[in-house]
């Protein structure tokens, strides 16, 4: 199927989850998901045309905790920031970091249950202990395969009462510690137990990356390209090439967005001024914030101030 085919298919007025699912069932196109991780980058990802997002939980807690990624959000940080992103576009998926599912079973279907509420497409979930840490870091740890398991079944149990289309993605992070027969075993399991995708975290070689997808074909799966991280880079073409069905670029928005707010900065505290381009004036930024939908619903409605006053 091709890429208009898929772009139909995401014009469609179906919920977000049934459209992610109907991209990752129905065609063959890879879903090229950019990080994103406030209502900013999630705006300029949806203004160059992505037909899907990936909110970061990495992403998050830096950025609505200032804190680095080791377990420090909890649900009730990564349910608003999904559940903002997700609403400024509905046609739009967005696939959203669920870290470990925040505890036990119980735990695990309530998270899904407020993801579901939230607007969120789909989801992955992983078998690190709760006091987890980017799948990028040295020295993780990993729950038992038989509590992973049931991480996956409580997550199914959850969509299947709430009737959703919510697309599921089962991620192991055992290969680091455990090595690659192990993680595979481990998404052979989360197969089995509901997962609709899987995500092998962290390959360390393109041969490795490419090995998965044969290994556990024809389950779909997830390549997580964060890159200066424990997987060489990989581009989307050779992803698609080996046969992923699903990529994200964690770190697409939240480093450049460290490297060009910190140069400013530099900028002002040494030469007192910031230097930003001409072009960027803030009537600029509030467009690409959704500036004109906002003037059509005021005037929809009846109101006057900003069709009248130049903005």
């Amino acid at each position: 199927m091709t890429t208009s085919n898929m772009s139909q298919i995401t014009a469609a007025k179906l919920s977000p989850a049934t459209k992610l699912r109907r991209m990752l069932n129905e065609t063959n196109s890879l879903i090229l998901c950019p990080g994103v991780y406030d209502g900013l980058s999630a705006r300029v990802a949806l203004d160059v045309g992505f037909d899907a997002l990936y909110m970061s939980g990495a992403g998050t807690t830096a950025s609505r905790l200032g804190h680095p990624d080791l377990g420090l959000a909890q649900l009730s940080d990564m349910r608003a920031n999904a559940e903002m992103i997700a609403g400024l576009d509905s046609s739009t998926p967005l696939i959203a970091d669920m870290d470990t599912g925040f505890g036990s079973p119980i735990m695990v279907a309530r998270s899904v249950t407020e993801y579901i509420r939230a607007g969120v497409a789909g989801f992955h979930i992983e078998d690190q202990v709760l006091a987890k840490r980017c799948g990028h870091l040295g020295g993780k740890q990993v729950v038992d395969i038989d509590t992973y398991a049931a991480r996956i079944r409580a997550a199914r149990a959850a969509i299947e009462k709430q009737n959703s289309d919510i697309v599921m993605i089962g991620r192991t992070d055992a290969l680091q510690k455990h090595g690659y027969e192990e993680a595979v075993k481990r998404l052979k399991v989360a197969r089995d137990a509901g997962a609709d995708a899987g995500q092998l975290e962290g390959p360390t070689s393109k041969e490795m990356a490419a090995q998965a997808v044969r290994d556990l074909a024809p389950f779909p799966l997830l390549l997580n390209m964060v890159e200066h991280g424990a997987t060489p880079i990989i581009r989307a073409q050779e992803a698609e090439s080996m046969g992923y069905r699903i990529m994200i670029f964690s770190f697409a928005s939240l480093a450049p967005a460290y490297k060009m707010i910190r140069a400013t900065l530099e900028r002002l505290k040494t030469e007192g001024v910031t230097g930003i381009d001409s072009d960027l004036t803030p009537k600029k930024l509030f467009e690409i914030c959704g500036l004109q939908e906002d003037v059509e619903i005021d005037s929809a409605a009846g109101g006057q101030s900003l069709v009248k006053s130049k903005l």
